[in-house]
């Protein structure tokens, strides 16, 4: 098959499921503490799919950026003859204010080593988010018949998974703390030490923290905004405690 009928196959096929999605009811985004239901080894109906809040389709689209955090990639490969393979990949946002998760192929054709890359993205917020659990997103991508890759590597703005069996399974846990609670706590950066007779569990340690995150302390400005929703802002009062804070 040629690269270029390989690929136009692949659009058409993504178009179609898109379609039928786009028309499809989806339950609201699930906490990512709640557990998965069990699957039937067959792709949900209705191709790149999510599970994002109800009525989030009626929103102005926000910018379309990485989600935080890719946590599982399977391959699901059609038991007929001539059947296709399907990458279907989860992970986590910020919040269930994203919108229209979906993998978009990062190289075209045949790869030097036989890896499709793909980035994992959706529509972010068009506002600040509040502190939450995090929500846990999924997307399929069918792949036409005869194609040339023999592993899948899928990307958010933070990780990446890769998958070197095809079909096949593979995932990764997220170790750092959604900071749902975090407000009244005392933050200690790196390398500091936490305040003298503070229970534990009323600090928030940076290492626990996501690896993009700020800190504005009372003495400091803040030079510009720009709305990044993968962000963790932490603000500050003059004892150390996190008095606000937010995804933004």
């Amino acid at each position: 098959m040629t690269r270029s009928t390989l690929f136009a196959t692949a659009s058409l096929l993504a178009a179609i499921c898109a379609s039928f999605g786009a028309h499809a009811q989806t339950g609201p985004a699930r906490p990512s503490n709640t557990p998965a239901s069990t699957s039937s080894g067959a792709p949900p109906s209705g191709g790149q799919t999510s599970d994002m809040a109800p009525g989030s389709q009626m929103a102005p689209e926000g910018v379309p950026l990485p989600i935080l955090f890719v946590t599982s990639v399977e391959v699901l490969r059609s038991a007929r003859d001539g059947g296709m393979d399907i990458v279907r990949a989860r992970g986590l946002v910020t919040s269930n204010a994203w919108s229209a998760p979906r993998l978009l192929p990062i190289n075209a054709g045949p790869t030097v080593d036989g890896v499709l890359d793909l980035i994992f993205q959706g529509n972010a917020p068009q506002m600040p988010s509040p502190l939450g659990s995090f929500m846990e997103v999924e997307a399929l991508l069918p792949i036409a018949p005869g194609h040339p890759y023999k592993a899948v590597r899928v990307r958010s703005s933070s990780n990446a998974v890769t998958l070197k069996t095809i079909p096949g399974f593979v995932e990764t846990k997220f170790q750092k703390t959604d900071c749902a609670t975090c407000v009244g706590k005392y933050f200690v950066a790196k390398g500091q030490a936490a305040p003298a007779n503070v229970p534990a569990a009323d600090i928030v340690r940076q290492e626990d923290l996501p690896g993009d995150f700020r800190v504005i302390r009372p003495d400091q400005g803040i030079p510009n905004y720009v709305l990044d929703p993968n962000r963790l802002t932490l603000v500050l009062t003059e004892d150390g405690r996190i008095s606000d804070a937010g995804w933004d």
